[in-house]
């Protein structure tokens, strides 16, 4: 039985929201799974993600495949570093406190990485009001003329014989 580690979407239409589960590949998008490992919410900017790591790392030690959207998610939360530095582990490259500690430094510089993406992001967010900004107000412009230089319409009628009528 191939298993795989996708996402199951829910949420309303067009707001999307996504359980990253562990199912069946038979089975369909939104039917049974075998296990709920996380939750992906791509509306948030920086996207939100909660994920049970360890699970997720079982799962890929038994053999279960990730989609490409999930491998890119497993990456962005360490997993699959993780799992590359286990790897290492096991082939006597490095022990397992090694590991942990090189595990640990990329998380920290990835958590700050966010932190700095998010606090930018709302910076520049358009139309927005910021913590010490003013609210955003529609100013009527008064300084522009009317025109007058338009022509008139004329709006022509058609006729039952098809001959123009001005109206």
């Amino acid at each position: 039985m191939p298993v795989k580690i996708r996402l199951q979407r829910h949420g309303s239409k067009k707001r999307p929201f996504y359980f990253i589960v562990v199912a069946d590949a038979r089975a369909p998008r939104d039917g049974k799974f075998i296990q709920k490992i996380g939750t992906y919410n791509p509306l948030t900017v920086p996207a939100s993600v909660q994920l049970d790591r360890q699970k997720a790392l079982d799962w890929l030690h038994k053999g279960a495949q990730p989609t490409d959207t999930v491998r890119r998610i497993l990456s962005y939360k360490g997993v699959l570093y993780l799992k590359h530095l286990l790897r290492g582990v096991k082939l006597g490259l490095f022990d397992d406190a090694a590991a942990m500690e090189k595990f640990q430094k990329w998380h920290g510089e990835h958590e700050i990485a966010l932190k700095k993406r998010a606090e930018e992001n709302r910076k520049t967010r358009p139309g927005r009001r910021g913590p010490g900004g003013p609210p955003m107000r529609r100013v009527e412009r008064t300084d522009r003329p009317e025109r007058t230089d338009r022509p008139e319409r004329t709006i022509e009628k058609k006729s039952e014989g098809g001959a123009k009528q001005e109206a």
